[in-house]
């Protein structure tokens, strides 16, 4: 079964930064868009933003000109840095691939940020 494995949570102030790694096996990581969703404690689960296998990208609203997704296919890693982090970004963050019409799910990482 294939399983990504999230890291890089925690408790952070306002304004400040954390970056998020999710590795995925080789063997999907190279040909799958990499997403990164998030769900806030009563809310359902978003999308936060994706990487294609050719680097395109795209942010949600509440993501751009905060949030970078970047990947590194020699690790088969995809990271999330995010800068300027305010107490709605808090959540448990989940990485997801695709690959080839099936989805791969990581087990989440909790952001809290407070104020």
């Amino acid at each position: 079964q294939v399983r990504l494995v999230e890291s890089g949570g925690g408790s952070v102030q306002a304004g400040g930064s954390l970056r998020l790694s999710c590795t995925a096996p080789g063997s999907i990581f190279s040909i799958s868009t990499m997403f990164w969703d998030r769900q806030a404690p009563g809310k359902q689960r978003e999308l936060v933003a994706f990487i294609t296998d050719s680097d395109g990208t795209y942010y949600a609203d509440s993501a751009k000109g905060r949030f970078t997704i970047a990947r590194d296919n020699t690790k088969s890693t995809v990271y999330l840095q995010m800068n300027s982090l305010k107490p709605e970004d808090t959540a448990i963050y989940y990485c997801r691939a695709s690959s080839s019409g099936t989805f791969f799910w990581g087990q989440g990482t909790q952001v809290t940020v407070s104020s």
